[in-house]
């Protein structure tokens, strides 16, 4: 199917329309210019994403069209219902912490707000009202209640336009008694008025033709359930190294010399570099592999703050319990902060209120320990952290220590300029949505939270059986990984323990 075809469906009168895209053939461009059509007609639109990534990449293709384009996510949508209707669903005024003190508080509240929609469907009917076009990115990651939510507007006159790709579907699905099923997209592009499909890879014209066609092909085998040949007819912009892991703790990564060179050399010489992996730990390794000169892609997630102000609220005042979040808070956003190194000698200075003469590293700890004594609040842990990092840069025994998450660490200095750690939490929230940051020139990031990126160069690594397994949802995080790279593509695979999805 062509891009006219969809471009014909997205405008029709159709109430439904779906459309199947592959990372890179469209999607964003068919929607954006669609939704700038609306809004210059004078009509209101919403468009609705699963990432936050997403969100800023049609911020930045909608550009100047007016107020009329609201962009959320999913979450950030119904998170807002529930805040206004909180009364009537038993929950408090703030909901965004009652989600982060439970294991599944997405879950919850998108169950709580489905079934709300279900027995007021007035409340649907003025949100269809005010945004009477509505499009669904990533559609695919919805959960059961997500779906029913959009189903609601739908079921209220909103006109959804609804865009996903079964195989870039890599966030688990969250699920709690009572939740809806989720969408099954073969019965629901069924029973859509309109079902098209993308497949022309816009993402790489301006990059690599070649590579573009290679990874439409490399999804077609991965959904089929098949493997990628990487030994033969490989584009020339595709690099493959071979290299095995040296680290000894698990989701670590080291190299010897010898093979890491072709490593270095590539990213040298790239301007625009996305360095992706699965897990986290992992992230944390590479960062110090590449000599800590590339930083660290965090997303919008702080999951590190979030639990940092949960302890804060929790602590009542406890200086001790407060001492005990900070050194955790330290260990999720950098390292050096260990409790042999920094962390027990402070938490026994807090405990015992400074009372003994300390000199040199002792005192410097010393001095950090009497900001939260003197304010066991929010207040003082910020007053805490910005002291450290002061002593960073001016004192060499503070030198070893290091940032990885460098923005989440001052968030959580500013949430000391706030009344409370709540509503400095909220409120810094507030402004990273709407400020859409971007990563940097290179970056290291999970696949999770690159997905809605692109960028000229990607290094994948590593792509061996334990980050790709020949498993459903590792089929599709690889996809994901490999659909980033606009123009240069470098996979690091060990001999021993290769990705069994890669035939080597």
């Amino acid at each position: 199917m062509s891009d006219s075809s969809v471009r014909a469906a997205l405008r029709s009168d159709a109430p439904l329309v779906a459309v199947e895209a592959p990372a890179g053939c469209g999607k964003t461009t068919q929607g954006a210019e669609y939704a700038r059509e609306i809004a210059v007609a004078g009509s209101r639109l919403l468009i609705l994403t699963h990432t936050h990534a997403a969100c800023s990449v049609f911020s930045d293709r909608t550009k100047g069209a007016g107020a009329g384009i609201e962009i959320r996510t999913i979450d950030g949508v119904i998170a807002h219902i529930a805040s206004v209707y909180h009364l009537g669903l038993g929950l408090p005024a703030d909901t965004a912490a009652w989600v982060r003190q439970r294991r599944e508080g997405h879950a919850d509240l998108a169950l709580k707000v489905a079934s709300l929609l279900k027995r007021y469907p007035m409340i649907a009917a003025s949100m269809a009202q005010r945004h009477p076009v509505v499009i669904c990115d990533e559609h695919q990651d919805s959960s059961g209640d997500q779906h029913s939510v959009i189903m609601a507007l739908l079921e209220q006159g909103a006109k959804l336009r609804v865009f996903a790709d079964p195989m870039q579907k890599i966030f688990k699905d969250r699920t709690v008694r009572g939740t809806c099923p989720p969408c099954d997209w073969s019965n629901f592009t069924s029973q859509a008025q309109a079902f098209e499909q993308l497949d022309t890879p816009h993402r790489w014209s301006s990059g690599c033709s070649e590579l573009g066609q290679w990874t439409l092909t490399a999804r077609a085998s991965l959904k089929a359930g098949g493997t990628i040949d990487l030994r033969n007819a490989l584009p020339p912009s595709i690099n493959v190294v071979f290299a095995e892991n040296q680290a000894r703790k698990p989701l670590d990564y080291q190299l010897t010399s010898a093979a890491r060179k072709p490593i270095d050399a590539f990213q040298k010489c790239q301007a625009s570099l996305l360095i992706l992996t699965h897990f986290n730990d992992t992230a944390r390794s590479l960062r110090g592999f590449f000599n800590r000169r590339i930083p660290l892609w965090e997303g919008h997630t702080r999951s590190g703050l979030e639990k940092l102000v949960d302890a804060i609220r929790a602590s009542q005042g406890n200086r001790v319990a407060l001492a005990d979040a900070i050194v955790d808070f330290m260990a999720d956003v950098g390292k050096g902060f260990s409790p042999s190194a920094f962390g027990d000698r402070f938490r026994e200075e807090v405990r015992e209120g400074c009372t003994t003469s300390r000199r040199g590293k002792p005192a410097m700890i010393q001095e950090l320990a009497r900001l939260l004594v003197a304010e066991a609040d929010h207040r003082g842990v910020a007053k805490m952290l910005r002291r450290l990092s002061e002593l960073r840069t001016t004192d060499s025994n503070f030198s070893d220590i290091e940032m990885d998450c460098h923005r989440e660490f001052w968030d959580a200095v500013h949430v000391g300029d706030f009344e409370t750690a709540d509503a400095g939490l909220a409120e810094i929230t507030h402004r990273r949505t709407y400020s859409r940051p971007k990563p940097p020139e290179k970056a290291i990031s999970i696949i999770h939270k690159a997905k809605g990126l692109e960028c000229d160069a990607v290094i994948v690594m590593p792509c061996d059986a334990k980050n790709f397994p020949d498993k459903p949802d590792a089929r599709c995080l690889l996809y994901v990984a490999l659909s980033r790279a606009k123009s240069r593509l470098m996979l690091v695979i060990p001999r021993s323990s290769p990705s069994p999805l890669l035939i080597v």
